[in-house]
């Protein structure tokens, strides 16, 4: 099958925010109980886009202090990052200012890399996160904002759509397959979104 663009994703965030539940909802449609992700995984899904054929390379790193030297070289050639928090852990919100922005601003290649945050497990009802708190963050960072539950599959679908349209939208980053330098090659309820006023992402 031939595609009008191929774009690398990566889903970073805390261990434990539902990175790779939201993944596995998007790309088969089912969810489960996941253990901690082990270095990187990565998915493969084709998209269609206002009649534009995409092929998204998902890259699914692991949360933990541990394996971070590891999933740094994954940034390099990616098209667009999302940033997962859990709304029920305020310390997952909390990292996505002390750790996961920093990091991406650190090691993208890409300077106009699409980034989204991600509030994740919206249908647990204690919330210490409200979606007012994550839509105002993303406007003071640049990025597009969506509220999600991979367990119902709310925002999963609009997730990975939104991140995409925009990545469409940004000239320099629709290349040829052959030019996208970076790139490591594989070894094995109602959703709430916005597009962050004034985005230069």
């Amino acid at each position: 099958m031939e595609f009008d663009e191929t774009f690398k994703i990566l889903v970073v965030g805390d261990s434990g925010v539902g990175k790779s539940s939201i993944l596995l909802r998007f790309t088969d449609d089912v969810f489960e109980p996941m253990q901690p992700t082990i270095g990187v995984d990565f998915k493969v899904k084709a998209f269609k886009v206002d009649n534009r054929r995409v092929k998204m390379t998902i890259w699914d790193t692991a949360g933990q202090e541990r394996f971070r030297t590891l999933t740094n070289a994954y940034y390099r050639g990616a098209h667009g990052v999302i940033l997962v928090y859990d709304v029920s852990k305020r310390e997952t919100f909390d990292s996505l200012k002390e750790i996961w922005l920093k990091e991406v601003a650190m090691y993208s290649t890409r300077p106009s890399a699409v980034k989204m945050i991600v509030g994740n497990k919206i249908d647990i009802e204690k919330r210490q996160v409200s979606r007012e708190e994550g839509v105002e963050f993303a406007r003071q960072q640049s990025t597009l904002f969506v509220e999600s539950s991979a367990k119902t599959a709310t925002g999963v679908q609009q997730t990975f759509e939104e991140l995409l349209r925009k990545i469409l939208e940004t000239p320099e980053l629709c290349v040829s397959e052959s030019s996208q330098g970076g790139n490591i090659r594989p070894t094995a309820g109602n959703a709430s979104s916005s597009y962050a006023e004034g985005c230069s992402c």
